[in-house]
């Protein structure tokens, strides 16, 4: 997926005209996990709803799998899933319902699209817990049944917003690892906003900071083996990046 100069412009009820991304340029390979850190107003979120299609560039080209996101949303449906920040579950619906979403909406049949709820839920520790509604689970097991939901759509692109930070930092961390290895050993792409400098190193194959008006000040890429010297060194650069191009 690719952002080749793209920029976007808000105009809000009275006119005023807000520049959400200008000339953002920024690539993600297949197979790779990119975080992107960045202060509030820096233009992430506006990145993130660009590769979702939710609207369209004011210029520039968003490309995902050679496709518009935007023009050729009906395409790319099923091919992108996300992991949202509080997980927005379904209180009516039970956690392999809840799984099963995506799938109802695809067509998948009734049993098939049970076999793959209860498997991935399995595969997040949910085993026994697939009749429990939302307000039966805690933080995490929440967490846990939106992650179930976004793999078992099995799609190519994997998007996180803030997937982790409502949760406690333990909660978090185990979490995270775990998702990690579901990324990897699936071999999904993935994108992954956060602004947590830690959780972007955490996280990231590469380490894309944004600054305002929406565009990248540095990328950081994150050798397979880091030590705590390295991480050191990456965590101060992020910082000094971030400190030198502060968002308004």
């Amino acid at each position: 997926m690719t952002f080749d100069d793209v920029s976007k412009v808000f105009v809000t009820g009275d006119g005023t005209r807000v520049q959400a991304l200008d000339g953002l340029n920024l690539a993600v390979s297949r197979g790779e996990m990119v975080a992107i850190v960045g202060q509030t107003g820096c233009g992430k979120s506006t990145a993130f709803n660009l590769l979702l299609g939710l609207f369209a560039a004011s210029s520039g080209t968003v490309s995902v799998q050679g496709m518009d996101p935007h023009g050729d949303f009906e395409a790319l449906k099923g091919r992108i899933a996300v992991v949202f920040q509080d997980g927005r579950l379904l209180p009516w619906r039970n956690a392999q319902d809840n799984v099963a979403l995506g799938l109802e909406y695809q067509g998948v049949s009734k049993s098939d699209r049970a076999a793959i709820a209860r498997d991935w839920l399995a595969r997040l520790g949910l085993e026994g817990r697939e009749k429990a509604y939302p307000y039966e689970l805690s933080g995490g097991m929440r967490q846990r049944v939106g992650i179930a939901r976004c793999f078992a759509l099995n799609p190519d692109i994997i998007l996180c917003d803030e997937s982790f930070s409502a949760l406690d930092e333990l909660t978090a961390e185990r979490l995270r690892g775990e998702f990690l290895r579901l990324v990897k050993d699936e071999g999904k792409t993935g994108v992954f906003i956060t602004h947590s400098i830690e959780e972007a190193l955490t996280v990231g194959d590469r380490v894309a900071v944004f600054r305002a008006p929406g565009h990248v000040a540095a990328e950081f890429e994150r050798p397979e083996t880091l030590s705590e010297a390295d991480l050191s060194r990456m965590r101060k650069s992020v910082r000094d990046v971030m400190a030198t191009h502060p968002s308004p």
